[in-house]
């Protein structure tokens, strides 16, 4: 496989403007509480790593800053392996994520219809063993509870640097943590073994989609939030993409 994408974060500062932009803001679907700054504190790159924190600051109406990098508009891609060196943050509430959406969403179509691939969620504060993959589209979707999820029961998720990847085919999508596939699903089953629709309203996943790297506070998913275990440190040590 040739290599497309990589930031080994081997300079110091802001993520690389070629590479990552910035979204900033308050209002973020999934009932999260944080406000998405472009600030040095909330996204610094130093000693090989990119690290995103999450802050108890006020910010326009919120009271907690972090950050969300996207690669739309620098980086996007069809099929490949996508990789991630990471280590997640301690601290009831925290949400960090890796994951995809494609170039479509920001070109009005609109989500689920548009299609999203989680390479990895984690709500330490829900459950400190849980990582999640999902796959969301028009059919299958969490608003509507049918998405596509496998949930790792894994240890020490934050005591370490692991490996999250996914390996995106036309007909199927495998992610693995550490190099164990721990969840594969298929262009033409449900993971029941049950027939699904070949459609783009079941398989959106046959278009560019590009990365995102954020970490929530809160929200239906991050649960409820310590402030007293703030700041949360999200560490990755480099995402790289194959085709």
């Amino acid at each position: 496989m040739k290599l497309i994408f990589s930031d080994e974060f081997d300079y110091e500062g802001k993520p690389d403007p070629t590479k990552w932009t910035h979204e900033t803001g308050g209002n973020w679907h999934n009932e999260e509480i944080q406000y998405y700054t472009d600030h040095l504190e909330n996204a610094y790159v130093k000693n090989g790593k990119l690290t995103i924190v999450a802050l108890n600051e006020k910010m326009g109406t919120r009271h907690h800053t972090s950050a969300r990098l996207t690669t739309y508009g620098n980086f996007s891609f069809k099929y490949g392996k996508v990789e991630m060196s990471a280590k997640l943050p301690h601290g009831k509430g925290s949400w960090p994520a890796f994951w995809m959406l494609p170039d479509a969403i920001k070109e009005g179509v609109s989500w689920p219809l548009s299609g999203e691939i989680d390479i990895m969620e984690y709500a330490a504060g829900v459950d400190e063993r849980a990582m999640h993959v999902s796959l969301h589209s028009l059919l299958y979707n969490h608003s509507i509870n049918t998405q596509e999820t496998f949930v790792a029961s894994l240890e020490s998720l934050t005591e370490g640097f692991h490996k999250y990847t996914c390996e995106w085919a036309e007909d199927k999508i495998s992610f693995s943590v550490d190099d164990e596939i721990i969840a594969t699903f298929y262009k033409d089953k449900r993971t029941n073994g049950e027939s699904k629709v070949q459609s783009e309203e079941g398989w959106p996943f046959e278009q560019n989609y590009h990365l995102l790297l954020n970490l929530a506070v809160g929200g239906f998913f991050g649960g409820e939030v310590d402030d007293t275990q703030l700041p949360y440190v999200y560490e990755i040590e480099y995402v790289r993409v194959w085709q």
